[in-house]
């Protein structure tokens, strides 16, 4: 029980760095420079109220100088971090540290991805780039040590390229309306990590999430049909199911067609 809650106490560290990358990327200022402060009033904000979760409770949700609210995204993405990265070492407690430790910044990007473009409609491209290249170091690593051979890292690279070639001929069919560049990017990365065939279950799911959640924001009149909405929250969301439950999605949608011829 110790060992869990230490990776959800680090989880939710690494959460409340995301946080500061985020908004730094907002503002176009490097994460290296300079203590965390309150984008309100500017004051820098004190150790005692970087605790994760915790800080923002005891303040009550507001900065504890100018009693502005803080970000509900704040605790969200610190509880999200430390939940995902406990998954992740459940269901690779028999991995290395070097392969957890590769998916814990896998996904740290993917987290920092999901929430900025929910907000800004944007993949910045410092950090899909950082994901593109970990992802075929990753790879071209375990090809080198013969951990996996020639086809099968052929088989992610070729993930990648058909992934971002689909979305690619989307992206040009609708001339940039239905979806942005950044999400062919995007494809790329996650074909690249998820390799075939858990890219199609991922691909799958995003679409079926995006079709409900895009329903469910019309039927409340939060957006109309012709509104933007951002797509990278949900092929996110549909790479994490891929990858901790592909095998068990892709068996279930087998056996429905199966069952239907």
């Amino acid at each position: 029980l110790m060992i869990w809650i230490l990776i959800f106490v680090l989880g939710t560290l690494v959460g409340s760095f995301l946080n500061c990358l985020i908004y730094r990327l907002e503002v176009k200022e490097g994460f290296v420079k300079g203590r965390s402060y309150c984008p309100h009033c500017k004051e820098t904000i004190k150790a005692i109220d970087l605790i994760p979760i915790f800080s923002f409770l005891f303040l009550k949700g507001r900065c504890r100088y100018c009693n502005k609210r803080i970000s509900i995204q704040y605790p969200l993405v610190e509880t999200a971090t430390g939940i995902i990265f406990t998954i992740i070492a459940f269901f690779q407690l028999n991995e290395g540290v070097l392969e957890i430790s590769y998916l814990f910044l896998i996904f740290s990007l993917m987290i920092i991805i999901f929430v900025y473009d929910l907000k800004h409609y944007l993949i910045p491209d410092e950090v899909i780039f950082t994901a593109i290249g970990t992802a075929l170091i990753w790879h071209g690593t375990l090809f080198l040590s013969g951990t996996i051979s020639l086809p099968e890292l052929i088989s992610f690279l070729l993930s990648g390229i058909g992934a971002a070639g689909f979305f690619l001929m989307i992206f040009t069919a609708s001339k940039g309306t239905w979806m942005g560049f950044g999400d062919v990017k995007l494809a790329l990365f996650l074909g690249l990590f998820l390799g075939y065939p858990g890219i199609l279950v991922a691909l799958f799911s995003s679409f079926i999430l995006g079709a409900i959640i895009g329903s469910v924001v019309v039927l409340l009149k939060k957006k109309k049909m012709r509104s933007e909405i951002p797509f990278a929250p949900f092929l996110v969301s549909g790479t994490i199911l891929a990858f901790f439950w592909g095998g068990s999605m892709l068996e279930w949608y087998l056996n429905i067609l199966l069952i239907n011829v």
